[in-house]
């Protein structure tokens, strides 16, 4: 897809919306499949290890429990639910994403927001960086409660906002201005200068957990990780 100047859809100075972002995005993550993993590792100097980590630890669900790992990309939080006794499931609305998976997990590709799985059938899901690329949180947190069975466990991780004025300026100079250039370098250019901007997509944090509250998760928790450069959002079915 391509805007009126006749570059990616991605590439441009206002965020998409609509129909129009939710196939940008696909086609986004189409394009930076086959070297998303290696750019993550490199922008995040390798704390997204850690937080992916962290996000399966405080899921907090006993071994063997069902788990959708949904935006599952590549598949490295399928490999962390493994790893930690869990049975994962991955879902993602990019075919090439899925196409590079590695995890070994049983993949689907659909939209999360209207997911191909029943009712209170899974045990919990996990999201990793992808709530900013929906169209409709509100919906998907809804979408979650009707696949979570009561007592079951979610946890969502996305990029953050820091509150200290120090670590977000240097957040943001590295976010907008480094960023790009590695992303420019080692795949996507255009697709690493969207996804620093996509951060504007998300609500404040106590929006989020209301949104969850009302959705059926009474007890939403939002937690700052790394000084705010990443948030995870906690909670169990009601």
């Amino acid at each position: 897809m391509s805007n009126a100047s006749g570059g990616a859809s991605w590439d441009r100075e206002t965020l998409p919306e609509g129909d129009e972002k939710k196939q940008a995005v696909r086609e986004m993550f189409d394009a930076i499949a086959p070297r998303y993993d290696i750019v993550n590792r490199i922008m995040t100097f390798r704390l997204d290890v850690r937080w992916r980590r962290r996000t399966v630890r405080d899921l907090a669900l006993p071994s063997g429990s069902t788990v959708l790992d949904l935006a599952a990309g590549t598949g490295d939080l399928c490999i962390d639910l493994r790893e930690s006794g869990l049975t994962p499931i991955s879902i993602d609305l990019s075919y090439g994403m899925l196409a590079a998976d590695r995890s070994g997990a049983p993949r689907s590709q659909a939209d999360i927001l209207q997911l191909p799985v029943r009712d209170r059938s899974v045990d919990g899901s996990t999201c990793g960086f992808a709530l900013r690329n929906l169209l409709e949180l509100p919906a998907f947190f809804d979408e979650l409660a009707r696949v979570v069975r009561s007592g079951g466990r979610i946890a969502l991780l996305d990029v953050g906002i820091p509150k200290n004025r120090a670590i977000r300026f240097g957040n943001n100079i590295y976010f907008g201005k480094v960023v790009p250039k590695i992303g420019a370098l080692l795949s996507d250019g255009a697709a690493y200068r969207y996804l620093p901007k996509s951060v504007a997509y998300l609500p404040e944090s106590d929006e989020m957990v209301a949104m969850l509250r009302a959705a059926g998760f009474s007890d939403a928790t939002h937690n700052l990780l790394s000084g705010g450069l990443t948030q995870l959002l906690l909670a169990t079915r009601d």
